[in-house]
């Protein structure tokens, strides 16, 4: 197989291939724990949450924008939704208000880098903080359990023949963004902006009105991950969104490496998650302590980018 050939191969299927070989290597090391059907649907429940937040930060980065405010954006969602359990409100309508109250946090944002042109790093930085102190403010910095009522975690825990339901929710909502962003105007307009931007304007694409839409879409996955990840464990953490944040830049990022042009997309995403989560539960299971996880992690994504910028033909 000639260099070209192979080089090609690695574009399109290296990502996968890694993963492959990560589920051997914890196969091989941990067989009884890990090459389990039960291990392997914990393993999809787990990665349900970091792939929806992922996808809200892949909308972003298609657009060449970043918001890091959705770690959050997740621990907000959480806590407004059971607060708003405990006080009374039915639990359907207490996720609908927390995701559309999100959702106008993330045009807040969008409007801010769209219209003034700021840095969008430095705007979601700065909302990041506010959200920080408004969880705070409406928490006390303690941690929402009490009265809860049961309905509140049935998102979270619920299955169907077996497989839960989070699961099942997180492969729609892959279908759904990946059809978006593939098969509609709309996506296709976004990576026309992500492409080139004055080009997109000169084409007659309201850039920034595609920009605002993506941070809108990035906030509504991020609270709806916050939502789920305290639907299932029965209570809001006001930090539960802190570690969401780097995982999904990580997952997006490697996600970036199963296009051949290194773009972001929602397929890759979803493996990038995978691999991500995969790792975690074999590290667990292997009793690795906590911070090996998160040098492996960093050492993914600068790889990531590495492999994103050789796809594009950046790297000299």
């Amino acid at each position: 197989m000639k260099k070209t050939e192979i080089k090609k191969v690695a574009q399109v299927y290296g990502t996968v291939l890694a993963m492959l070989a990560i589920i051997i290597i914890f196969g091989i090391l941990r067989p009884a724990a890990f090459l389990t059907v039960k291990n392997f649907i914990n393993i999809s429940r787990q990665m349900a949450a970091l792939t929806v937040v992922s996808i809200g930060a892949t909308m972003v980065m298609v657009v060449n924008e970043f918001d890091l405010s959705v770690g959050s954006m997740a621990s907000l969602g959480g806590v407004m939704a059971a607060l708003m359990a405990v006080a009374g409100v039915p639990v359907g309508l207490s996720f609908l208000l927390t995701i559309l109250i999100c959702m106008v946090i993330g045009l807040v944002n969008g409007f801010i880098v769209a219209k003034f042109r700021v840095l969008s790093f430095i705007t979601t930085l700065g909302i990041s903080t506010i959200l920080d102190g408004l969880i705070y403010r409406l928490t006390g910095g303690a941690t929402v359990f009490e009265n809860i009522p049961p309905t509140f975690t049935w998102l979270g825990t619920a299955k169907i023949v077996g497989i839960p339901f989070l699961s099942i929710i997180m492969l729609i909502f892959v279908l759904v963004f990946a059809f978006f962003m593939t098969q509609t105007p709309a996506g296709r307009k976004m990576y026309a902006i992500g492409g080139g931007e004055e080009a997109a304007k000169i084409a007659g694409i309201a850039v920034g009105k595609y920009k605002i839409l993506a941070f809108v879409l990035c906030a509504a996955l991020a609270s709806g991950t916050g939502i789920a990840v305290a639907s299932r464990v029965g209570s809001a953490n006001t930090s539960a969104g802190a570690g969401y944040f780097l995982q999904s830049y990580a997952a997006a990022y490697i996600g970036c490496t199963v296009s051949r042009q290194g773009i972001p997309n929602v397929a890759g995403t979803f493996v990038g998650a995978a691999i991500l989560s995969i790792l975690a539960n074999g590290l667990t299971i292997l009793q690795m302590p906590s911070y090996m996880q998160d040098i492996i992690t960093g050492i993914i994504i600068v790889v990531a980018v590495i492999a994103q910028k050789l796809g594009r033909g950046d790297a000299k």
